[in-house]
Parts: structure tokens; sequence; C-alpha cells
């Protein structure tokens, strides 16, 4: 596995609210590497924002890229990981963000703090497996365990040793960093008998959320309170997988990741710590919701919201598994003309390209690289969350279409979850460069009529990952002031990589101040791999794709 300076997760990076940092990647691996900075905004930097054939072409084995990481209005915690296939499930790690100096937190200053990273953990070469599933169109790999800060935890045997220990001090109270790095899993974390005191999501502050649980999806991050106010002894941290899928499915990660929290002092050590029995079971879909229901932004003086309330471009977009057709040609995959299996927003399934990256192509006016006519909204209306869908409406074509966005754009996008291939789920939806205002979110199809008159236009959550619930949608909102070329997709690997995925580019604004900045004197040369993942597919027009 290829990992960050020899650990899992990798170092932890500490920053001030508005510094700006670099960071030299050095390839020792055998193959391609990025690296991004999930929930850093850029501004006007999309050349270091990291995902592969998007903002730059890989770091190449024995070769080397300066990232410059730009911090501005973030504070709290993030994370950065590796955006090149699945390497991300091992080069990973935190990024914490202190106030700006002479600023404290909007809580009481706590004792201690420590991070927590959730992981994932595979059998075998995870990299040939990946590569193997893609050629043949079979299914992507799945975990065999999760993992707190790179150990499953005492209840498997290759961890007992090794289980990760949090050493505290009765009476104090100590900030966890937590950040999900799995690779395809919502997941329920809790603390057997302590309560949990959430007060920032993905670097901004909320209204504090005191709960004996929390659901965290893939790619988001939580600032939580932790105060070790029980009896001397020893308490598991543990955390277990939400599967929304379909309730007949059991073959999916069961594995509870544990940690323990260690009490300093004298006492007797038990045979085994107190495990948590506020731990939701694996199906809870209603502790789930229950738990997503309750954020929202600070909205004080010291840390304000500005939600954008005069929408200027509107996008409705269905969020599916899909499959895609091989008609009168060889796809790569299989190669016995079966379908293969895909997922798409707005029926196209995002195909990246791989003599170049869209920026690069972008910026130099490059034209062939990819077409600017992503859908506004879906091919066909139908009911989306109707329970046995036919199949062939869940074909979908292969495309490298882009979103263009005019600087200063007001954008409201409305994510709506589908049951196509009854493959109904939850689909955490994460914007690069940008972090963006949940107005609103429920279940079924989205009304467009009725639904916004309940939009939260006050205290929204502002975040840069959130989830689309099971047969439902979500709506968010932010203002396109950010130029460049900004990835949009789930965060549930599997899904980016079988193309629920696509782009926005935000166009200059007059001035050189609203505009991208030029090119770094040195960016990763682009070599075209010895071959794509899928080629010569037809359409479902039967026009060559």
């Amino acid at each position: 596995m290829l990992v960050v300076n020899g650990s899992i997760p990798g170092p932890v990076i500490r920053v001030h609210k508005g510094d700006t940092m670099y960071v030299n990647v050095h390839n020792h691996g055998y193959y391609g590497v990025t690296i991004h900075w999930h929930g850093v905004k850029q501004p006007r930097n999309p050349w270091s924002d990291g995902p592969e054939y998007i903002t730059q072409c890989p770091i190449e084995p024995g070769s080397n890229f300066t990232y410059e990481v730009i911090f501005s209005t973030e504070e709290g915690t993030l994370w950065w990981h590796a955006h090149s296939e699945w390497t991300r499930a091992y080069v990973h790690g935190a990024i914490v963000i202190l106030p700006a100096i002479g600023t404290t937190y909007p809580f009481p200053k706590p004792d201690d703090e420590d991070i927590i990273v959730l992981g994932s953990w595979y059998s075998g070469n995870l990299k040939a497996l990946v590569d193997d599933s893609l050629y043949y169109g079979s299914d992507l790999p799945h975990s065999v365990a999760f993992t707190i800060n790179g150990e499953p935890g005492d209840l498997c045997p290759c961890s007992k040793e090794t289980t990760y220990h949090l050493k505290v001090d009765q009476g104090k109270t100590y900030l966890l960093h937590l950040v999900n790095a799995i690779v395809a899993a919502d997941m329920f974390f809790a603390v057997a008998q302590h309560n949990l005191t959430i007060v920032g999501t993905d670097a901004h502050y909320i209204k504090p959320i005191t709960t004996s649980y929390i659901m965290i999806s893939p790619g988001q991050t939580m600032d939580i309170l932790l105060t070790a106010n029980q009896s001397l002894g020893q308490y598991y941290m543990a955390a277990r997988q939400f599967w929304s899928q379909s309730v007949e499915v059991t073959d999916f990660d069961h594995v509870n990741t544990t940690a323990i929290i260690e009490y300093k002092g004298n006492y007797t050590i038990p045979s085994s710590p107190s495990f948590p029995s506020t731990l939701p079971i694996y199906k809870d879909l209603k502790a789930a919701i229950e738990f997503s229901k309750n954020f929202r932004s600070l909205a004080s003086k010291e840390h304000p919201v500005n939600v954008p309330l005069n929408v200027s471009t509107k996008m409705y977009v269905t969020l599916s598994i899909s499959d895609i057709a091989c008609r009168n040609s060889t796809c790569t995959s299989k190669g016995n003309g079966t379908d293969i299996l895909a997922t798409s927003a707005n029926n196209i399934s995002w195909s990246s390209p791989i003599a170049t990256n869209i920026l690069l192509a972008y910026y130099r006016n490059i034209s062939g690289v990819y077409t600017t006519d992503f859908p506004d909204e879906p091919l066909y209306y139908f009911n989306f969350t109707a329970d046995d869908l036919p199949d062939d409406i869940a074909i979908t074509d292969l495309g490298t279409k882009v979103k263009v966005l005019n600087y200063n754009d007001v954008v409201e996008v409305v994510f709506q979850g589908t049951n196509l291939w009854n493959g109904a789920g939850t689909h955490p939806m994460h914007l690069h460069g940008y972090s963006f205002y949940v107005v609103g979110t429920g279940f079924g199809n989205y009304n467009n009529e009725t639904d916004p008159k309940s939009f939260n236009l006050v205290d929204p959550v502002e975040v840069n990952t959130f989830g689309v619930p099971k047969n439902g949608w979500l709506a968010i909102r932010f203002v396109a002031n950010n130029p460049g070329v900004w990835f949009w997709h789930c965060h549930i690997d599997r899904h980016m990589t079988w193309g629920m995925s696509a782009v926005f580019i935000i166009k200059n604004g007059d001035t050189a101040e609203t505009s991208i900045r030029e090119p770094p004197p040195y960016l990763p040369p682009c070599k075209v791999p010895l071959q794509s993942w899928l080629q010569n597919n037809d359409g479902s027009n039967e026009k060559e794709n």
C-alpha cells in the first residue's frame, strides 16, 4: 500500500486561519498520485486542488510537485487525501485550522485535543484490485474492516495489542477532530457512557449539538467536545457502518472498529472496556435521519452567515445507479458486449480525459477535451423514488460534460436521489473550491412549488460535503465567486469511480483579483496511460461516445 511518511493516517497538518502553506509531495511509489486539500477553498488557485485529470495530471513515480495551499475562511477540522483512483484509502491525514492569531474558539477553550480518523482496510493490493475490477467491469473491492487511527481495534485479533488509546484526566474536556476518511461507507460513532457535543463541521462552527451518537459520511469532518466525566475506567470509542442501501443485502462490512478511552489514575483495569449501548445498528435509517436534521450554522456576530437569496442559476440533478450499454462495439471492460455497471448525474456518467486535464484545457483554450453541455435537469422525468423501476431507463451515456457558470452567479442545486436498479442509498456530495449552504432536504421526489417554502434561509449549515438522503433530495446554494475548474462528486468512491461526478467551470470576473491565478512554473506532465478502463463505447443514441 502507498502511504505518506510511513504511517496510516499520514501526518497531521496544523495551520492558523488565513495561512498559506507549501507542501512538496515526492512520489516514491510505482504509480501516479495526486493530493487534494479537502474543504480548502483555494481562492483563484485551482492549480493546487489536486483531483486527477481535472486540475492536474498525476505526479509520476520518482518525481515531485509542490502544492500551494491557500486557507481563507476555513476554521476547524478538514483533511487531505489522495485524489487518484482509490489511493486515498491509505494516503490521507487531518488538517487542524486554528483560529486566527488574536482570536479564539466560540466555546470554552478545551483542556486538550486529539485526532480521530476513521479509515478502511482491504485485503491484498488495493491498486491492483481496483484496476482489475475496472478492466473487467466487475464490482469494485469492499473493505474487510474499518479502522480508528489506522487500527481496527481489539475486537480484531490482528489489532488487539495495538489498539489506539486516548488517555484522559477525569473532569477535563477534550476537542476531538473527527475525520471520516473511509472509502465507501457512512459511519455511526459513539463513546460508551459519554455524550458528545458537536461544535463544528467541515471547518465551520455550528450551534452545539449534544448527542449520544453521531452519523458521519465519507469526506465529512466534525469538531466534537468530550468531557471525561465518568468513573475512572476504560470506555470503548466505537464505529460501525450505516448501511443505507437495500435492507435485504447482508454481505457488507460488519466490523465494529474500536479505540479505548483510558482514564488516568489508580483503579482495577476491567477485563473489557464498556461498549457504547447508544451506537445504532447497521440499518437504523431513523437514527441517521434524526441526527442529520440537527445541523444549523452558529450564525453569530463573529461567525455570520450570508445565505444567497436571489438565485440566478437553478439545477435539478438526479443521482442514479446506472449501466452503460456496449452496442455494436467492444467495451474494454468485460469485452463480451454486455452492459457494465455505472453511476450517473442527470444521465451522464463522467469520463475524465486521459491526455490532459480539464483545467489546462480550459486555461489554454484546447478544444476537444470536454463539452459545455452538462444538462440543468434530467433527460426525462418519472417517479424517481418508485420501487421496481424498469431497467431500460437506467441506461446512461459516458461524457466529459461540464457546467459553465458566470462569475458571481447565485447557484441553487437540488440533488435528487433515485431508485434505479433498486440502488437507492445516501450520496454524500462534495464540491471542490467552495462551501455551500444546505437550505433544504426531504424525502421522495422534490416538488419545486411546495418544498422551497420550507427552506432554511436563516441559519443553514455551511459545509463542503453533505448527504443526499436515501430516496430523497438535498437543496444547496452558493455564490460562484471562486474562478476556476472545480470537481463535484459523490464521496462514496465506488460511485465516483463509476461516474457520479461532473465539473463546474467558473469564469473569471472583470479584474485580476477576480480571475484565475497564473499556473505555477512546473506542473506534472500528462502521459497517456496504457489503456483507459472503457473504450469505443457507443452511447444510447447509437453514436460513438
